[in-house]
């Protein structure tokens, strides 16, 4: 059984592989409520890439402070340098990125 990881505080969906950990962003994380009544209809006219990389980003960071115990300067250098962002979905109007880290870049083995 593996261990379990102290992850409290983390109040975000997380995609864990045996080689990186996915967060993801949308334009509108609860895109059914957030536009209001008439959200379905009125999505993709309000949402864009720069808000579904902000989420993205700000998941990302949360993350790597909480999970990992980075500072926040930490935590956004190491994305600057470590991180890959790129575009999960534009289908259905909510757009969506996806935030990967490699799990190695916390193991020192960056070959």
């Amino acid at each position: 059984m593996p261990a379990r990881r102290n992850c409290r505080g983390l109040v975000l969906q997380l995609v864990e592989t045996s080689t990186e950990w996915v967060v993801h962003g949308f334009s509108y994380p609860n895109y059914l409520k957030a536009p209001g009544k008439k959200a379905q209809s009125e999505i993709y006219s309000k949402s864009s890439i720069d808000g579904a990389m902000r989420d993205a980003f700000r998941k990302m960071h949360h993350f790597l402070m909480t999970v990992k115990g980075l500072s926040e300067d930490e935590a956004i250098s190491l994305m600057s340098v470590a991180a890959d962002f790129g575009i999960t979905q534009v289908i259905d109007g909510n757009w969506g990125v996806h935030g990967i880290m490699e799990k190695r870049v916390f193991s020192g083995d960056m070959k």
